[in-house]
């Protein structure tokens, strides 16, 4: 039997990203980063991203490796909040699919209505 790909789960903690296997909790890898104990972390189906102290990085979320890193000079060593426009979009066609069979739905409705 197949084996399902690998579905992880990450964690922002003391200065780190890990990732974990979702089926056994094991540790798949694990990314230092710069800065203070409190990570943020955002993975919005596409990309991971991990904040702290200031700072951004998106990891890859299949080895951790760093894809870029930004320290907002000049903005100080804060606690960042991340939010991405991929997770709304995602959900955007869900709402159109589902608007579109209420609408069908009601004309059906409104046929059989008009056929008695």
């Amino acid at each position: 039997m197949a084996r399902q790909p690998l579905v992880m789960i990450y964690v922002g903690i003391k200065s780190s990203v890990v990732a974990l296997d979702d089926r056994t909790g094991s540790e798949v890898w694990r990314t230092k980063l710069r800065g203070s104990d409190f990570v943020t972390v955002l993975w919005d189906g596409v990309a991971l991203l991990a904040a702290n102290d200031g700072e951004v990085w998106r990891l890859d979320p299949a080895t951790g490796s760093v894809i870029w890193h930004n320290p907002f000079k000049g903005l100080g060593r804060g606690v960042i909040s991340l939010a991405s426009a991929r997770l709304a979009a995602a959900a955007a066609p869900d709402a159109d699919v589902s608007r579109a069979k209420r609408q069908r739905d009601a004309q059906q409705a409104a046929a059989v209505g008009a056929a008695s």
